[in-house]
């Protein structure tokens, strides 16, 4: 399937989770928010929401301070 990360193309395997998307990028889930086609995926979800060819994400970086 092919998926549009942040305005880049990716071809991944079919059938992944938010979850398994994120482990296949090396990216820590729980510093991160993540949209999918606009909406936002709850962190509570991301093992249940299964990723479809067309899907555009954005992932975003959480970063703490003041």
């Amino acid at each position: 399937m092919t998926l549009t990360i942040n305005g880049d193309a990716h071809d991944l395997p079919d059938g992944m989770t938010v979850s398994a998307l994120l482990a296949h990028l090396g990216l820590d889930p729980q510093r991160l928010a993540v949209e999918r086609n606009r909406d936002l995926v709850r962190r509570a979800t991301f093992d249940d929401v299964t990723l479809a060819d067309g899907d555009v994400l954005e992932i975003v970086t959480l970063v703490g301070g003041g």
